[in-house]
């Protein structure tokens, strides 16, 4: 037997060591110091007194008494210092206040030698310098190599002792001095590194003291420890050799005690080996597979692991590596939480559902079961024992279920299940929503006496035949709600058989068809109908008009076709928006059905257009009072969301078979008569004429002769110059386009002018109209003619489309015309379509310093009560009225009226068609700012107006 003593002592903490270390030397440094002290104290005495001797003299007498008294009082408490600390315990001598006393002498005591170095020196000799500086290094040198223990403790004695000595050599300004100085900071420099490797030297010693110190201590420690073990150890000998003589006496007694316990273990290994052979029968049967876990070691054992999850035994021998990574992600949360509560005691079973890989690589859902069934000394579960058994199938049946159940009650249609004798016994939601019944109210019930099965009650007979023989049924049935509504149903049945072939149940499924036949009868209705008015629409106004044609053929009856458009509804519709429009629709439509009792039919062909067939009309006059009905009818003001509004028609009419053989020809005649009328102005009604269609179809070819002529450059611009009677000379001239026709010659404006209104080419000819007016007005002044003022009118097409204050201002710009000599035309019935607009459109041209007119000034309604509002320059009388001067006393009193109140609102006047020298008369006598007409001059082209010019500027 050997005995291992181990001598290594405790073990403890490095850091702990070394803090011990560290405070041990730290107290035996201030010992040192202390012990140490006194023959530096001593030496530095008798160099102090050397000194004073030496620097004895009447002069210093005092100072050198002082310092020496100062001296011999620090040397005295080194002293007294030393000795009480040499008189106190261990345990206060390690207190830092000790090392704090001392480094505050050594502080004062450097100090001292410093003061005399600076307050003392120099001396009146060389010889007594180097003896004072000598010595004061003696004392110095002696001191630091004693203070070396604690490098503060040097420190705190070198440098005040040295430092203000050499900074004062240094900064004397003695060449000497400085010398001194350097010999003072080499010696600094000496003394520190001497001190350095003394406190190294030092330390060492200090450490290899202390440690080998300890190692004595602990080898001292380790041999009581030694003695001490031998002395147990030969206690334990003793009673091992007592113990192996009772073992003898006992395993005797085992012996036979073994004998007999070896028999009765045989005999229930016997028992075991066929209990475990009906279990494992058992277990196959049941298909569950028996696992044993030892959660120390991971460890587990498993029966039925090919079966359940298709892999070898030698395969997953440790549960959480092995089988863990085989878990679905999803189940292993649930897993772990089921674990942990069973492993905590919170559950008194394991029990769990999951999936698992299984070895072919498909999912398997298993079935585990477990309890723990052995715990450690700390309470916690040491191993497991369980069951698993593959649950796929059943959880596939479960999955169908619940997605027959999910399906059933998501249906939209209405599902009942019946048994074979024909009693409700499950119904879905839907069948909830569309009858109103609550299932409960009918479990049970026969079909018979089901409240919400009128009509099926009624064919029950033939539904039971029919399902009895071929298995199904199908049909529509007219049922009963709760709140007794009669709703359309389509119903079907289907017989379920079992396996023998007999019905287990009806299933019927039905769907309630009210919604479909309402949208049937809405589609029926929008098919051959207006939504906005509930007119005809222009599909079941084509049937009727067939069918009218066909009536009137087979019994020579007659056919009229009114055509109805309604006035300026474009311009009501943008201004005032689509729901006003709408509304203003259907008003229009109630109020021609009420006037038109004898209409066949009413329709509404497209937005604001109108169609009333009339059938076996009696005569023109009939046709014409009937027109004259409607169109008072419709003239009747309405007020709609606070507007009051006026709508007028224009209505063309055509007869069948009078005008028309065919119905596409009653069509397309009754359509020209109604533009016919709406170019007459509107509010009035046309009937269809041979005369009618030639005029139409000759204004069809001048139109497109007219977007031919403005591509190809056909239109001039002729200048009508005006004269202003205040200075006699032609100071403006208006731009008027004229059309010289390849083949028809000159045409007059009044034949294309009103065409290019309605058809929207009034937008380019007026843009080209105004560019070059504006250009050839920058043409005649670069000509050097005196710079006139040229008018071009306006179209209210060109007012609409709002792109009027851009194009002149970029006309401006392109061709440098200054604004003042440009001057916009606009006539007085203009300002009645959007007055708001228009004032806002010239009051932006008016801030570009364009002139603006009134054209026509006196033939409108409202240019009195805007003309104030307004801003414009000029006001125009028309040729209307100065045409009546001199014939009558009426044109003259509107002519010199118009006059005044121009002037009076700071209007220049303008008189348009001048012609005789009477009526020129009378406007200078007026004072008529401006005038025009062939008495000054007719529209000429522009080098004819430039002749003018100057010949008025030679004059």
């Amino acid at each position: 037997m050997t005995l291992s003593i181990d001598l290594s002592g405790p073990s403890v903490e490095p850091r702990v060591i070394r803090r011990q270390y560290a405070m041990e030397m730290a107290v035996e440094r201030t010992r040192l110091l202390y012990q140490g002290s006194l023959l530096p104290t001593l030496f530095m005495l008798i160099n102090g007194l050397v000194c004073a001797g030496l620097l004895w003299s009447p002069q210093r007498y005092f100072l050198v008494s002082i310092w020496l008294v100062w001296l011999l009082s620090l040397v005295a408490l080194r002293v007294i210092q030393v000795a009480a600390f040499d008189s106190a315990i261990p345990n206060r001598q390690a207190h830092p206040v000790w090392r704090r006393m001392f480094m505050l002498g050594s502080g004062l005591t450097g100090l001292t030698l410093a003061g005399a170095g600076i307050a003392l020196v120099p001396a009146d000799t060389f010889i007594q310098q180097a003896w004072v500086f000598g010595l004061i290094g003696a004392a110095a040198l002696s001191a630091s190599v004693a203070y070396a223990v604690s490098l503060p403790a040097f420190l705190s004695f070198t440098l005040p002792c040295l430092l203000p000595a050499i900074a004062y050599l240094f900064w004397g300004g003695d060449e000497q001095g400085q010398g001194w100085g350097w010999f003072g900071l080499i010696l600094l420099g000496a003394l520190s590194v001497v001190a350095w490797q003394v406190n190294r030297l030092i330390d060492r010693g200090l450490l290899r003291r202390f440690q080998n110190q300890a190692l004595i201590e602990h080898l001292q420690q380790a041999q009581t420890s030694s003695d001490q073990l031998n002395k147990k150890l030969a206690r334990e000998v003793e009673q091992r050799n007592c113990a192996e003589a009772e073992l003898r006496a006992i395993q005797a007694g085992l012996e036979g005690r073994v004998a007999q316990r070896s028999l009765e273990l045989d005999l229930a290994n016997q028992a075991l080996s066929k209990s475990e052979a009906r279990l494992a029968l058992a277990l196959k049967a049941s298909e569950l597979g028996l696992w044993d876990w030892n959660l120390q070691t991971d460890e587990v054992h498993h029966t039925q692991l090919q079966e359940l999850f298709g892999l070898e035994p030698d395969l997953v021998t440790a549960m959480l590596r092995h089988l863990k990574p085989r878990l679905h992600p999803e189940d292993l949360p649930a897993l772990k939480r089921a674990l942990v509560e069973h492993l905590k005691g919170r559950s008194e079973d394991y029990q769990i559902e999951y999936r698992v890989r299984h070895g072919d690589g498909h999912w398997v859902w298993i079935e585990d079961r477990g309890r723990a069934v052995e715990r450690g000394e700390n309470g916690r579960v040491v191993r497991m024992v369980g069951t698993r058994r593959n649950i796929s199938v059943s959880k596939h049946h479960e999955t169908q279920q619940q997605l027959a159940a999910t399906v059933l009650e998501a249906a939209s249609e209405g599902i009942v299940i019946f048994d074979p004798n024909y009693a409700l016994i499950a119904a879905n939601q839907a069948f909830c929503r569309v009858t109103g019944y609550e299932i409960e109210d009918l479990l049970g019930l026969s079909v018979v006496d089901l409240p919400c099965s009128r009509d099926a009650r009624r064919h029950y007979s033939a539904i039971r035949q029919a399902l009895e023989q071929h298995g199904s049924w199908q049909g529509e049935l007219v049922e009963t709600r709760k709140n007794g509504e009669l709703y359309p149903q389509w119903l079907q049945l289907s017989a379920v058989r079992d396996n023998r072939g007999n019905v287990s149940h009806l299933v019927g499924f039905f769907a309630d068809l009210s919604a479909r036949r309402e949208s049937e009868e809405r589609m029926r209705f929008l098919t051959h109908y207006d939504e906005l008015t509930g007119l005809a629409n222009r599909s079941l106004f084509r049937e009727r008009l067939r069918e009218a044609h066909q009536r009137m053929r087979q019994g020579g009856r007659s056919l009229a076709l009114l055509h109805i458009n309604l006035d300026r509804f474009k311009l009501l519709n943008e201004s005032l928006g689509h729901d006003i429009a709408d509304e203003l629709l259907q008003k229009i439509a109630r109020r021609l059905v009420s006037a038109l009792p004898e209409a066949e039919t009413i329709a509404r062909l497209s937005g604001d257009e109108f169609a009333v067939l009339f059938d076996s009309y009696a005569n023109l006059s009939s046709l014409a009072r009937v027109a004259t009905r409607v169109s008072a009818k419709l003239r009747l003001p309405l007020n709609i969301d606070g507007h009051e509004l006026v709508v007028s028609a224009s209505m063309g009419i055509s007869m069948l078979p009078d005008n028309a053989r065919e119905i596409s020809a009653l069509v397309s005649q009754s359509n020209m008569a109604m533009q016919h009328a709406k170019h007459l102005g509107g509010n009035n009604f046309q009937f269809y004429t041979e005369s009618l269609q030639a005029s139409t179809l000759e204004r069809l070819q001048l139109e497109n002769q007219l977007r031919k002529a403005i591509d190809e450059k056909q239109l001039k611009v002729f200048y009508q110059p005006k004269l202003c009677l205040a200075t006699g000379r032609l100071n403006a001239a208006e731009a008027l386009v004229r059309w010289d026709h390849p083949d028809r010659g000159r045409v007059s404006p009044a034949e294309f002018i009103g065409l290019a209104e309605e058809t929207g080419l009034i937008g380019p000819i007026g843009e080209f109209v105004l560019r070059q007016a504006c250009w050839q007005a920058c043409e005649w002044q670069r000509q050097g003619l005196e710079p006139i003022r040229v008018s071009v009118n306006l179209s209210v097409h060109q007012l609409r489309q709002g792109k009027l204050v851009s194009l002149v201002r970029q006309v401006l710009e392109e061709t440098g015309l200054a604004p003042q000599y440009l001057e916009l035309e606009l006539t007085e019935s203009q300002l009645l379509d959007s007055v708001e607009h228009i004032i806002s459109t010239f009051q932006q041209l008016r801030d570009l310093g364009v002139k603006l007119a009134i054209d026509d000034f006196g033939t409108g309604y409202s240019s009195l009560s805007y003309l104030k509002r307004i801003p414009v320059d000029y006001v125009k009388i028309d040729q209307t009225f100065i045409r009546g001067l001199g014939e009558g006393q009426m044109d003259a009193a509107i002519t010199r009226a118009i006059i005044a109140m121009a002037h009076g609102l700071s209007l220049k006047v303008v008189a348009e068609g001048v012609e005789r020298p009477e009526q020129l008369e009378f406007l200078r006598g007026e004072h008529c700012d401006e005038v025009q007409g062939y008495l000054i001059s007719k529209p000429v082209e522009a080098q004819q107006l430039a002749s003018l010019l100057q010949l008025q500027g030679s004059k």
